[in-house]
């Protein structure tokens, strides 16, 4: 079997590649980890657990999800994403995330229409200077508005009337 040497998840990738990458994590290997690893394997944006069942045609119980969700994001392999409707999103982390540490400390997009969250990974976040003996723990940036999607779709309706 390949030993990934990198611990962030390629995004086209074998069912042999998803069984490394989750021992890698120390994680065990089961279809539901698959399955979910696979999800955000192929998709260009943030999950949320809905979305999961969903996409997985309800072959997983919401509680599958939530504990592999949980799982992953101990180990390093997803981040939060606090939204402004008071749901979290996941997504991949790109940085040497681990089960210590994350690194993801980047600006999120959330589309107001759709809901498409999408990290803006070039966009970093200001650090903010704290009064002394302070520690900064995790710093959250979310930018709403309307995806270009959405804009298209819009526009289209627009000239059509």
């Amino acid at each position: 079997m390949k030993v990934i040497k990198n611990k962030n998840i390629s995004h086209t990738g074998s069912k042999e590649y998803l069984i490394s990458f989750l021992k890698q994590h120390h994680l065990s290997v089961t279809e539901p980890r698959i399955k979910i690893l696979k999800l955000f394997q192929n998709c260009g944006s943030a999950l949320e657990n809905s979305l999961i069942e969903k996409k997985t045609r309800h072959q997983l119980n919401r509680i599958t999800v939530y504990r592999t969700l949980q799982s992953f994001l101990k180990s390093g392999i997803i981040h939060s994403i606090p939204s402004y409707d008071d749901s979290i999103r996941f997504a991949l982390c790109k940085r040497d995330c681990d089960e210590h540490a994350h690194h993801d400390n980047h600006p999120h997009f959330i589309c107001e229409k759709c809901g498409e969250t999408i990290c803006l990974n070039k966009t970093g976040i200001s650090i903010i200077q704290l009064p002394k003996g302070y520690n900064v723990h995790r710093t959250d940036a979310i930018i709403t508005g309307i995806c270009n999607i959405c804009k298209a779709a819009k526009m289209i309706k627009q000239i059509e009337k």
